[in-house]
């Protein structure tokens, strides 16, 4: 079963966020419907698993730019003090 699931696995570290996401909210549609066989059921609970650590990643770097940015722009505003040149 695992190594069935590689390459889906494998090919979630290639995705956009968006397409991460869009795809997670198929996959837990889909759970949510609770038609699927168990076996089903288990891969797509780990797909979704996988799609979400996929999301976080992003949303985790997305973040570290902002607060890398807002620093960069902090210290831009910063005012020298005495007469020291920038």
């Amino acid at each position: 079963m695992s190594s069935q699931q590689e390459p889906e696995q494998a090919d979630v570290q290639s995705l956009s966020y968006e397409a991460a996401r869009d795809e997670l909210v198929r996959v837990v549609a889909e759970l949510e419907q609770g038609s699927a066989t168990l076996e089903r059921s288990l891969a797509l609970w780990e797909r979704g698993e996988t799609l979400a650590a996929r999301c976080e990643e992003w949303l985790v770097g997305a973040r570290a730019r902002l607060d890398a940015a807002r620093a960069a722009s902090t210290d831009a505003d910063t005012p020298v003090q005495d007469g020291a040149a920038r």
